[in-house]
């Protein structure tokens, strides 16, 4: 068969029997290998569906420029559906991204915008921020915002869904995958439902991201949310195409376990697949141990290719680094605080106290920055560097309030963080970090806690 244009080949993707990493579950774990999209990736279904959608709308004209915010893969199919299709594109990311994300996008004669990842998404400095402008600032141009745009959750329905279910003949009982802006995820486990009510469905999520605990308690916790390394997945907003109603459960997976089953499926299934697929099958495995029975079909969506995460996920000297291989481990914010015996407490000020309260606390418990609290939630701080600073110039502050001179709210990081991110997250701007612990009970980790950590 011919095709007129490399779109056309999008979809159809295999499904793969794992022989391996599964021995010892009961049950079948089948893979949908969406690398064999052209490019590469799961976006692919949704960017061209988006765009057909846009032009039949009369919003997207010839020659019009598509600007959008990715992480590298809907991007890339994205801009395959301009090359073919004659548009321009410009894309932003989160500096967090890999090397490799971005040398391809400008390979396919893309312009990619570089953001900073640790910023609110209403930042204007966010990716998020930066497209919405641009798409204001360029004319004729769309920004079909992959994260709340319907016409990614349809493709997956009226694809991925259909797909799965006539390659299974109707026998799926589990379908595992990722969460980000719900499209994969949502859409096909939309359809699957529509033809078995009992089919199960089970979101992959990654620490510091909010989807967990928002379908567990209905609670969008700020808390929640931290740096985080992997990519492609979990957020720290609720996409409209996030729909929890069709996701049965949720399984967090860390940075490290994303990471380490992504190698093992390269080196034993011979499945060269990205870090967000290691987290969808190491989620999808935790799962089916407890859970599958004799007869299940599970149906694991693995998202993209390792060629994303060459500099990363495939770089043994990077996995060292970062304490993901054995042959090197970095203590993490946990061994710090288990150092402490329990003995450690974290002094809070409210931001309703008088800032001479708050140098009175830290005088006498001889700290330099405390947390400001209101009630239980952690929104500001202050550090005696800046309070004295202030005081100079104006002795009378010290009568204000503390939410009248507080500066941005400590970052909350995972308790496996290792040494070495915890110390790049910890700067001029961020001199403290905060961890929640097994029972809730907030910790707070500082630069002098590193020193005595790599130390000792």
């Amino acid at each position: 068969m011919i095709y007129n244009s490399i779109i056309e080949t999008i979809g159809n993707t295999p499904l793969v029997k794992l022989q391996n990493i599964t021995k010892g579950i009961k049950g079948t774990i089948l893979v949908k290998v969406e690398y064999f999209n052209p490019g590469n990736s799961t976006k692919d279904r949704m960017a061209i569906k988006m765009v057909e959608d846009a032009e039949k709308a009369g919003i997207l004209q010839p020659g019009g420029t598509i600007i959008e915010g990715t992480s590298g893969n809907t991007g890339m199919g994205l801009a395959l559906c301009a090359v073919a299709k004659g548009y321009k594109c410009i894309f932003t990311m989160a500096d967090k991204q890999s090397q490799e994300k971005i040398n391809i996008l400008k390979a396919v004669g893309a312009e990619v915008i570089v953001c900073p990842t640790n910023v609110e998404p209403e930042d204007p400095r966010s990716y998020y921020s930066v497209a919405r402008k641009l798409n204001k600032d360029i004319p004729n141009s769309i920004y079909p915002n992959q994260y709340d745009n319907p016409s990614n959750a349809q493709a997956h329905y009226e694809t991925t869904g259909p797909e799965i279910w006539k390659q299974t003949e109707g026998t799926i009982t589990h379908y595992v995958a990722t969460v980000g802006t719900g499209g994969s995820m949502c859409g096909t486990a939309r359809y699957l439902k529509e033809q078995n009510k009992n089919l199960t469905t089970v979101g992959i999520d990654t620490y510091g991201s909010v989807f967990k605990k928002y379908k567990e308690t209905g609670i969008f916790d700020k808390n929640e949310i931290y740096p985080y390394l992997t990519e492609g997945f979990g957020e720290d907003i609720l996409p409209k195409n996030v729909d929890f109603d069709v996701i049965d459960s949720f399984i967090k997976v860390t940075d490290k376990d994303g990471a380490v089953m992504a190698r093992r499926l390269s080196r034993e299934e011979g499945l060269f697949v990205g870090w967000s697929s290691g987290s969808a099958m190491h989620g999808a495995l935790e799962y089916a141990r407890e859970h599958l029975k004799e007869n299940d079909i599970m149906v694991v969506l693995l998202p993209d290719h390792g060629t994303r995460y060459l500099n990363k996920v495939y770089n043994d000297q990077w996995m060292k680094d970062h304490g993901f291989l054995e042959e090197r481990t970095f203590s993490t914010a946990k061994d710090i605080v288990a150092t402490r015996n329990g003995k450690d407490s974290l002094f809070t000020v409210s931001k309703n106290s008088r800032i001479g309260e708050a140098i009175k606390i830290m005088n006498q418990e001889g700290i330099d920055q405390v947390p400001v609290v209101d009630g239980d939630e952690f929104v500001g701080s202050i550090a005696a560097a800046a309070l004295l600073e202030k005081i100079i110039e104006n002795p009378s502050v010290k009568d204000n309030p503390v939410g009248a001179l507080m500066d941005k709210p400590m970052q909350f990081v995972a308790m496996d963080t290792t040494l070495d991110v915890l110390s790049s997250m910890l700067n001029k701007n961020s001199r403290a970090l905060l961890v929640r612990d097994e029972t809730k009970k907030v910790h707070i980790i500082t630069q002098h806690d590193l020193l005595k950590a790599m130390t000792f």
